[in-house]
């Protein structure tokens, strides 16, 4: 299979392509996670116009669009929309603060949870506090053996 730029690559399962293989492993949680009847339904590749095309100074701009990796249908009829990380890139962080301005879906981005926080799949977000607050701790504890 062929190599993105950020090095993942490409994965099928079940006749889908995704970018990445986390992104087909998190395809298969959801999977599984529907066929438990915890989920309604999973959508994939939806897409989202953040802003409409328009002409200025008969200059035509094209329509800029989001297209996440999965959309999650609840049972109660709410839609969580899913981006599956590694890392975020410049481009995806303006287009992540334009969809939250304009859609009132939740975004969610995961990302693999290491084995050291209990494993599994985690809010990206969350994963980079829980390190953060980690470093701090290392700086801390070297700082404490400097004044010893």
């Amino acid at each position: 299979m062929s190599r993105n730029k950020y090095n993942a690559r490409k994965a099928t399962i079940d006749g889908r392509t995704f970018d990445s293989q986390m992104e087909a492993d998190y395809y298969l949680y959801l999977k599984d996670k529907k066929e438990q009847v915890r989920i309604k339904d999973i959508k994939f590749q939806p897409k989202f116009v953040l802003q409409e095309a328009f002409e200025k100074n008969g200059k035509r701009h094209r329509k800029i669009e989001y297209v996440a990796d999965f959309e999650v249908i609840e049972h109660s009829g709410e839609s969580i929309i899913i981006d599956v990380k590694g890392m975020l890139t410049p481009v995806f962080r303006i287009k992540e603060k334009l969809f939250e301005k304009k859609y009132p879906n939740t975004l969610v981005l995961v990302t693999r949870c290491p084995k050291k926080y209990g494993g599994g799949w985690i809010d990206y977000y969350e994963l980079q506090r829980l390190r953060r607050q980690d470093k701090r701790k290392r700086n801390k504890k070297k700082k404490n053996k400097k004044k010893s």
